[in-house]
């Protein structure tokens, strides 16, 4: 639902991986992002209404993008395709942070716009910290990159997950992921990517962007 830029680009790389796609906007007009081959259905309409959503395909879809410039309609159409169409695979666009967590609560997987922006911003502009790449619909678990002071090179990925508390999941290393084995060492410019709960977040970025103690030494 939404066939601005990024519902018009998901539509495309959807359809270019060969699954059939149905694109649902108020406005025609928007159809007009949509390459001139494109085989999908176009269909014009509120996501949240029922009888658009029956005539887009909803009983036979597999998963559900709304992705509109409105957070109101975002998630009510979320919900309306989760709890009356059972369609498991729902994912909602929310430019409010704050309302994002909420739903994310609910179990409404949210891409929250701004801070996502703002994330990849501060990362640039203060590098060390951590930024989210996913969290369970329950907020209980979150995967992130996290930055590491760089004193913490050349140790075993076994010597920080016993610092931290917290589980590597893997790293990026030169643009290719590595699963971390027993005895994997973290090497310079290495991308950290941990997995842990989201209450001990704090602890973890605490740890690793200050250097190692003499115990973790």
């Amino acid at each position: 639902m939404g066939c601005g830029r990024v519902g018009s680009s998901l539509a495309q790389e959807i359809e270019g991986r060969g699954h059939s796609v149905a694109v649902i906007d108020q406005n025609p007009d928007a159809f007009r992002r949509l390459p001139a081959d494109f085989s999908g259905k176009k269909v014009t309409g509120v996501g949240f209404d029922r009888d658009t959503l029956v005539q887009a395909g909803i009983e036979d879809a597999y998963a559900f993008a709304a992705v509109s410039d409105g957070d109101n309609s975002n998630i009510l159409s979320a919900r309306v395709v989760r709890e009356t169409y059972g369609v498991d695979n729902v994912v909602a666009r929310i430019y409010d942070p704050h309302r994002a967590e909420i739903y994310q609560r609910l179990g409404i997987p949210t891409v929250a716009t701004v801070r996502w922006t703002a994330d990849q911003v501060l990362r640039r502009m203060l590098p060390l910290g951590a930024t989210d790449e996913y969290r369970d619909p329950s907020g209980t678990v979150r995967l992130a990159q996290i930055d590491y002071h760089r004193r913490w090179v050349g140790r075993p990925v076994l010597t920080i997950e016993a610092a931290t508390g917290a589980r590597v999941a893997f790293l990026t290393r030169y643009t290719s992921a590595v699963l971390p084995t027993s005895d994997i060492v973290l090497q310079e410019n290495d991308e950290l990517h941990m997995l842990m709960t989201a209450d001990a977040s704090a602890d973890v970025e605490r740890i690793l962007t200050a250097a190692p103690t003499t115990e973790e030494d």
